[in-house]
């Protein structure tokens, strides 16, 4: 025997311990970066759950719970403006020490953070065969890392929650046609009413069911909030709700939506609405139309995606802790670069292309557009070509999502054929069906 033959095999053992101990090293440095991004949210100081408990201590003294007002040396005055049914939830806290709600708040979105996060990255780590809890915990630990995150944490927000419902809702019930399909989404609604386009969603799918259901519930919800509290309902639905005024001034930067752009545009007059009901109407045709596309491809996570970006563009007012759908965005485009097929020039562009965009993508919304920048509180109008980018990242980010995302990206999450995909590749066969088509 030769001494070539006669070589002794590759230590596997070595490699396969090598590669552990880089992806611990990963995971740690990863952690070790989150502290640093937190560090200008600290300002916030949970400041508007502090706002929920105060108004909810001034409704439950018998005041009514629209009147409640706090001065702000950004927005000028603050407001309850949630619906009454989200009041009936957050009143019960306001019996608690401060710090109780706080942590309560805090661990339901952590934990909303951990299961959201596996309901996307779990199903592309088995069709691509990555490793499940290395995938799983980087993929935690950047959604932490992301402003929206970071955000709705120090702020003591409750978009989690709404997160939670929605996701559920879209990824699992309603693919599977159950009878729960369209709760999630109507209870969400109910609470806040930005996730009624996925309401909007059910029905340009033709899923006439799930959105009969979401909109019961949505009315079931609100009418018991009206049953328990008839003024402050009647006063909501009649006159706050159409009161712009009231959520603060609409061209501050932290208002990523196109009517904050518009806003900064027209600054410190207001835009005419005109022009922008004329731009809601182009975005809510054309990105519904995508997400029909990628539902009747068997594509529920892209139609989400395209969804919530909708939904973040057309809102009269989108904080930057509300765009929860950047996040999706990326495991889309993750998707789409991992499955495209690199022994091709054109396979080999498409691959490049995703994951620039994924990792663009990522490095934007991580360092966000308000935490580590200090825009001040006078009118926001700039002639500056590179400060209008920088003020508008959000909104002209979800603009381009909007036409790029892949709606043949990703056999997805909930979708019996997306959990066939991810055994057959548990198996070691090959992914079937998960890349980007050409043209779509």
């Amino acid at each position: 025997m030769s001494a070539e033959t006669a070589a002794p095999p590759a230590d596997t053992d070595h490699d396969s311990g090598g590669r552990k101990v880089r992806r611990v090293v990963a995971v740690l440095a990863l952690a070790a970066v989150l502290p640093a991004l937190y560090l200008p949210g600290l300002v916030h100081d949970f400041f508007d759950l502090k706002i929920y408990m105060r108004a909810m201590d001034w409704w439950a003294a018998g005041n009514p719970l629209y009147d409640y007002v706090q001065p702000d040396r950004v927005q000028g005055e603050l407001y309850f403006t949630y619906p009454p049914f989200a009041a009936l939830l957050l009143r019960p806290f306001a019996v608690l020490p401060l710090g109780a709600t706080i942590a309560i708040f805090t661990t339901l979105t952590c934990v909303g953070v951990v299961v959201t996060t596996r309901w996307l990255v779990e199903p592309l780590a088995a069709r691509h065969h990555l490793p499940r809890l290395f995938i799983l915990s980087i993929g935690v630990l950047l959604v932490f890392a992301v402003e929206s995150t970071r955000e709705t944490i120090t702020f003591g927000q409750i978009n989690m929650l709404l997160v939670v419902l929605i996701l559920a809702d879209v990824l699992f019930a309603v693919p599977r046609n159950g009878r729960w399909a369209g709760v999630g989404i109507g209870l969400a609604t109910a609470l806040k009413l930005f996730p009624g386009i996925f309401i909007v969603y059910l029905l340009a799918t033709r899923r006439w069911r799930a959105a009969a259901v979401a909109s019961a519930t949505a009315a079931v919800a609100t009418l018991l909030a009206a049953a328990v509290a008839p003024r402050d309902s009647w006063r909501f639905w009649t006159h706050e709700l159409w009161a712009t005024d009231r959520v603060g001034r609409t061209d501050y930067t932290g208002n990523q939506s196109l009517f904050g752009l518009l806003s900064r545009i027209t600054a410190p007059t207001e835009p005419h609405r005109l022009p922008w009901l004329v731009l809601v109407a182009v975005v809510v045709a054309y990105g519904l139309w995508r997400a029909v596309r990628a539902t009747r491809a068997g594509r529920p996570l892209v139609a989400l995606t395209l969804t919530g970006l909708v939904g973040a563009l057309v809102s009269p007012i989108t904080w930057t802790h509300h765009i929860y759908w950047f996040i999706p965005a990326v495991v889309v485009l993750t998707d789409a670069a991992l499955s495209a097929d690199r022994s091709t020039p054109a396979g080999a562009r498409r691959r490049r292309g995703w994951a620039t965009l994924a990792v663009g993508t990522s490095a934007i919304i991580v360092y966000g557009v308000v935490s580590f920048q200090d825009w001040g509180v006078a009118p926001v109008r700039t002639d500056s070509p590179v400060e209008f980018l920088l003020r508008n990242t959000y909104v002209l980010l979800a603009l381009l999502l909007l036409v790029t995302l892949p709606t043949g990206g990703v056999r997805v999450v909930g979708s019996r054929r997306g959990r066939q995909a991810g055994r057959s590749g548990a198996r070691g066969a090959t992914p079937s069906g998960g890349g980007a088509r050409p043209g779509r």
